[in-house]
């Protein structure tokens, strides 16, 4: 059963432009594995993390770096959770998550959902 959707897009100059401006926030929003990444991979990844907020039921708990989404070469996208995000995901007993992510044309989109038990079953 489909427990949460999220969805996100980011325009991937105008955020950027924020990290320049920001340098430290690079370090507040990504894990080390994802810092290096090129501008559009950063943006879906930065899409990912507020999809998946989104798809959790945005609580405003939620910590940056209890995300991360690494590279998966030749594979589907994936996220790796812990700490809060772990726990909220164990809370709603989220049992698997889909993730979808693409750039084109300056926009980072990002789409998660999220599901669990039937609760009818």
């Amino acid at each position: 059963m489909i427990l949460g959707v999220g969805v996100d897009v980011v325009d991937i100059a105008r955020f950027m432009a924020t990290l320049e401006r920001a340098p430290r926030l690079r370090e507040k929003l990504f894990t080390p594995v994802e810092r290096d990444l090129a501008p559009s991979s950063l943006a879906a990844r930065f899409a990912a993390k507020e999809a998946l907020a989104k798809a959790l039921g945005a609580p405003g708990d939620l910590h940056w770096h209890d995300a991360t989404i690494p590279r998966v070469p030749g594979g589907a996208p994936v996220i790796e959770m812990r700490g809060t995000v772990a726990a909220r995901a164990a809370a709603l007993g989220v049992t698997s998550l889909h993730l979808s992510l693409s750039h084109d044309g300056g926009i980072a989109t990002a789409m998660v959902v999220i599901e669990g038990p039937d609760a009818r079953s």
